[in-house]
């Protein structure tokens, strides 16, 4: 905060609170236009993500006079899910969403997300819709948007000259040394992934043109199914979308099988207790509406980030009118 700052104040302009006034007008229009219907969900939860690399906001409140501990969502994707099962159609919904301790150049721990999903839509027809989307928001930047899709393993292949699909734990730690990154993460093979991704494969990613990421590996599906890639190999049915080394928005072909789905909350739960960390209670809900879903793709979007893309900025504060710190 600036020393002219007065305390009270936001820390992003009165043109960036109008900017995302405006651009709130065009998703909801971009959305009516295609009959996809905007619905509300509770931001607080009996169950929350179990991914271990998402902290849970927890929260005690009374029910019926009985103290209950909840969590505030890391998204909307469980009770979405349980209106699709019902029969909802295409849905989409703007609100909060809190990640514990998230705080940086890219990041605050209450954030606003744009959710959507779309029954009988694969994952080539929604990047179609997402690039539609970008364009709306975005062309006064870019002007026409032209993805270019990219399967994660061409990007590490490209700038790093290793297969993560294949790759050995020793292999990505010898990888890891090789360009200069000395930690020691044990035996954890995804950690390594996810450390060369961000320091080398990421920052990257999307300064000629939009790049839609596909295509992860498997252990990285969370709620998305697996497929074989065109060379035979194990993926995830997901991409993300990046623009000027942005994760923007991550999407799914979402998986319908509550009984993976229960293995992998399970796992999930299993490491948190490994690394000393809360186990969640899975939602048993959205397992039991599982079954019901319709085939359907379903993508998340920063919508603090995409304002970033749009009015060029550099730091989420200047977004957002009070982050954590000040709130």
């Amino acid at each position: 905060m600036s020393q002219t700052m007065k305390s009270y104040q936001p820390t992003c302009s009165l043109e960036a609170i109008k900017a995302r006034a405006e651009m709130y007008n065009k998703i909801r229009q971009f959305f009516a236009e295609r009959n996809v219907l905007e619905v509300e969900t509770p931001v607080l939860s009996q169950a929350g993500g179990t991914d271990v690399h998402l902290a849970s906001v927890q929260v005690q409140r009374h029910i019926h006079g009985k103290l209950n501990t909840q969590y505030l969502q890391t998204s909307p994707e469980f009770p979405m899910k349980r209106l699709l099962a019902s029969g909802s159609g295409p849905i989409f919904q703007i609100c909060k969403v809190f990640r514990d301790d998230e705080h940086g150049r890219k990041h605050n721990s209450e954030f606003t997300m744009l959710e959507w999903y779309r029954p009988a839509m694969d994952l080539k027809a929604l990047m179609h819709e997402t690039a539609d989307l970008l364009e709306t928001c975005l062309a006064h930047r870019f002007g026409e948007i032209r993805p270019i899709i990219l399967s994660y393993k061409h990007a590490f292949q490209d700038r790093l000259e290793i297969n993560p699909l294949q790759a050995s734990l020793k292999q990505l730690k010898d990888t890891a040394h090789r360009v200069g990154l000395n930690l020691d993460l044990g035996d954890d093979r995804l950690a390594y992934m996810d450390l060369l991704f961000s320091h080398f494969v990421e920052p990257s990613l999307g300064f000629d043109k939009p790049v839609f990421l596909t295509d992860f590996p498997p252990e990285m599906a969370s709620l998305a199914k697996v497929k074989q890639d065109e060379d035979g190999e194990w993926v995830a049915a997901r991409f993300e979308v990046y623009i000027e080394g942005l994760e923007l928005a991550n999407a799914y072909d979402e998986l319908l099988d509550a009984e993976v789905l229960a293995a992998r909350f399970e796992a999930d739960n299993q490491e948190r207790a490994l690394q000393g960390l809360p186990v969640i209670p899975t939602d048993q809900y959205l397992l039991s509406a599982l079954p019901h879903m319709p085939e359907c793709s379903g993508i998340a979007l920063g919508i603090d980030r995409l304002l970033m893309v749009v009015m060029n900025k550099m730091k989420i504060d200047q977004v957002i009118a009070f982050p954590a710190e000040i709130a």
